[in-house]
């Protein structure tokens, strides 16, 4: 008995060990909302002075291809300003991560420009020694370039990959104020982040239609707080897709709205 126990004891033990090693399976997700050639574009508007203005377009794509000699998603966020807003910082972000088939994280890079200040943020994921690694640089305006590694016992994403991972969740059981706490990796450091839900909401899309979305709110920790980045109206159906997107900025803010989408693996079971 004492011997069986003992086994018992031994077997919970591993268990629990390795359900903490984040090797490249174990930061896995079964991927259902998206296949691999969609296409999403959207209307940016920018709050000037207390007015909404039109400040350009954006696409969403995510598509299958290779990382490394082995297949991969690769999705990518771009924005391309009208030229009477052209200077603002927020439309000259760029986004690209790419991450396995069933979602680890592989690459990340952000570019983004604020005036005449110009970053570029790299990560690079492994998963050597069952650690989630990470090995993070940023080059700054004047073109030098800091680094820096970080090993976690628990998976790292990108603000980009958590994205792809939400889409697949699944809220029927959630209910308003449900927080998913995790890890950000971006050129300067590790960041401690929240997904927060904010129950259900009927929203308009620049489209024409209306769809029925659940409302997701993404904190960063800022100074010690959690500060709200960034809203995402997405559709409650299997796609997930972001209708409207809110960011708060730190000189006002800016909405994106959905215009037109292809390529959707899923029906669009939303529409109000």
């Amino acid at each position: 008995m004492k011997k069986r126990i003992f086994f018992l004891l031994v077997i919970t033990l591993i268990t629990y060990h390795f359900s903490l090693i984040p090797s490249s399976a174990q930061c896995t997700y079964k991927n259902t909302a998206f296949q691999g050639n969609e296409f999403l574009s959207y209307n940016l508007y920018y709050n000037w002075k207390f007015v909404w203005v039109k400040a350009g377009t954006a696409s969403l794509s995510t598509v299958q291809t290779t990382y490394h000699g082995k297949a991969a998603y690769r999705a990518s966020l771009n924005t391309r300003a009208l030229k009477k807003v052209d200077d603002m910082f927020l439309l000259r972000d760029t986004l690209l991560c790419y991450t396995t088939t069933d979602l680890a994280p592989l690459y990340f890079r952000k570019g983004a420009r604020e005036g005449k200040r110009y970053t570029v943020d790299e990560v690079f994921f492994n998963y050597k020694g069952g650690q989630s690694n990470t090995l993070q640089q940023r080059r700054h305006t004047d073109g030098s370039i800091t680094r820096e590694n970080h090993s976690s016992p628990t998976c790292l994403y990108d603000m980009l990959s958590i994205f792809l991972r939400a889409r697949s969740f699944d809220p029927s059981d959630w209910k308003t104020g449900y927080t998913m706490p995790f890890s950000i990796a971006d050129g300067k450091g590790i960041t401690s982040a929240q997904l927060r839900y904010g129950g259900k909401e009927v929203v308009k899309a620049d489209n024409g239609k209306r769809y029925r979305c659940l409302k997701l709110s993404y904190y960063e920790k800022e100074k010690g707080k959690m500060k709200e980045i960034m809203r995402l109206y997405v559709s409650d159906d299997l796609n997930h897709i972001p209708v409207r997107i809110d960011a708060f900025l730190s000189v006002g803010s800016a909405k994106a709205y959905l215009v037109n989408m292809k390529g959707l693996r899923n029906p669009v079971t939303s529409l109000q």
